[in-house]
C-alpha cells in the first residue's frame, strides 16, 4: 500500500494540470450559458417592469397576459401562473405563486453549483498539483546528485504552475457565481413585485 501511495506521489502534477484545463472549459461552458440566459430575460424583466405595474393598477389583466404570453423571465412565468389561477382566490393564489418561484429560482440557479465548487476547491486542486510537482522534484534531486540544484529548481518552477491555474480558475468563477447570484436576488425581488399587484388585484377583484 505504501509503495503504491509512493509510487503514485512520484508521477508528478502534470496529470493535475489536464484536470483543471477541463474544468477551466466547464466552467467556461457554464458561465456562457448562464450569462446569455440571464441577458434575455434581464431585458424581458425591464419590459415587464415598465409595462405591468400600470396595467395591474388599472384592472387590465387581459392586457397583462398578452404581454407575458411569449416571454419566459421569472416575473412573466410568475404571472402567468397567477393570472391562470386567479379564480382560486386569494389566499390559494399566493401559494400557487410562491410554490412558482420556487420552481423559477431553481432553474436560474442551474449549474451555478459548478462555479461556486470550483471556485471553492480548483486552487485546493492545483495545491495538490504543486505538492506532487514539488515530491517528483525532489526526488530527481536525489537521484540527480550534485547536478540536481538545476533539476530541482525547474521542477518546482512548473510544479508551482498548477497553483497558478487553479488561482486562474476560482477566481472568475467566484466572481460570475457572486454576479450571477445577484442577478437572481434582484430578478426575483422584481418579480415578487409584481406578483404582489396581482394578488392584490386578487383581493379587490374578490371583494
Amino acid at each position: 500500500m505504501l509503495q503504491a501511495i509512493k509510487a503514485f506521489a512520484l508521477l508528478g502534477g502534470e496529470w493535475v494540470l489536464y484536470i483543471l484545463l477541463g474544468l477551466s472549459v466547464w466552467s467556461i461552458a457554464v458561465i456562457w450559458d448562464r450569462y446569455f440566459l440571464f441577458r434575455k430575460k434581464a431585458k424581458e424583466s425591464e419590459f415587464l417592469e415598465s409595462k405591468v405595474p400600470e396595467l395591474l393598477l388599472k384592472g387590465q389583466i387581459k392586457e397583462v397576459q398578452k404581454l407575458v404570453d411569449k416571454l419566459t423571465s421569472p416575473a412573466a412565468m410568475i404571472l402567468k401562473v397567477g393570472i391562470a389561477n386567479l379564480s382560486a382566490g386569494p389566499q390559494a393564489l399566493e401559494q400557487i405563486i410562491d410554490s412558482q418561484r420556487i420552481k423559477e429560482k431553481m432553474a436560474l440557479e442551474k449549474n451555478l453549483l459548478v462555479l461556486g465548487t470550483l471556485g471553492s476547491n480548483a486552487p485546493f486542486i492545483g495545491l495538490f498539483g504543486t505538492v506532487l510537482g514539488i515530491i517528483k522534484a525532489f526526488n530527481d534531486l536525489a537521484l540527480a546528485g550534485t547536478s540536481g540544484p538545476t533539476v530541482v529548481m525547474r521542477g518546482v518552477s512548473e510544479a508551482l504552475v498548477a497553483t497558478a491555474v487553479g488561482l486562474l480558475i476560482a477566481i472568475p468563477c467566484v466572481a460570475t457565481y457572486n454576479y450571477f447570484q445577484n442577478w437572481i436576488k434582484r430578478s426575483l425581488s422584481n418579480a415578487d413585485r409584481l406578483s404582489g399587484l396581482l394578488l392584490a388585484y386578487a383581493q379587490r377583484k374578490g371583494k
